[in-house]
């Protein structure tokens, strides 16, 4: 499933899975969470227990990742790759001064892949739309049912990248990761 404007699904690199028909396209959403739902919708026209939700902007995240955090969904119902805070964080009601300073050892910097029950999910959008809630990621949903997500021990390097800074960030990680190309005999 791939939640993409239409006028993008032409890329080449997506042709091989379009071709073979893996590949099922849902319409982008206003809102993340429209998106997500667009997603989900399309996704339900297929059997699957699970849903994993990606961002784009996260294109670091290992497969060793995602497979705990799809464990993790499979036995919780909703998991959440995540890594503690490194930072310590300030609560600001204006943004001109700090109120307090949140206590860092219960602190979680949420990724994604966010990985759900469609059915959980499908149930949190339904409370989501009738109460016209916004929400930021998807396991928010889960929460507001009042259904337990499972924190899964993300990787720091699962960055997302929103600024320049990042992709130099980034191109440092993947370069790191290369492996060295034996010499020929």
């Amino acid at each position: 499933m791939l939640v993409i404007a239409e006028q993008y699904r032409d890329m080449d690199f997506l042709q091989p899975a379009v071709a073979d028909g893996r590949l099922i396209f849902a319409d982008p959403g206003a809102e993340r969470q429209d998106s997500v739902r667009s997603g989900l919708a399309a996704a339900q026209t297929t059997s699957c227990t699970l849903v994993a939700v990606h961002d784009a902007a996260r294109p670091l995240v290992s497969v060793d990742a995602i497979c705990d955090c799809l464990c993790d969904a499979a036995e919780h119902g909703a998991a959440v790759l995540a890594v503690p805070m490194k930072a310590t964080v300030k609560e600001s009601e204006d943004g001109q001064f700090v109120l307090r300073t949140l206590d860092r050892s219960k602190l979680w910097e949420i990724q994604t892949p966010q990985v759900i029950r469609p059915q959980l999910l499908a149930d949190g959008f339904d409370k989501v739309a009738a109460e016209g809630l916004e929400v930021t990621d998807d396991v928010s949903i889960v929460e507001l049912l009042g259904k337990p997500v499972k924190l899964t021990m993300g990787e720091y390097t699962n960055l997302k990248l929103t600024t320049p800074e990042d992709m130099v960030i980034a191109q440092t990680i993947l370069a790191g990761r290369e492996e060295p190309v034996a010499a020929a005999a």
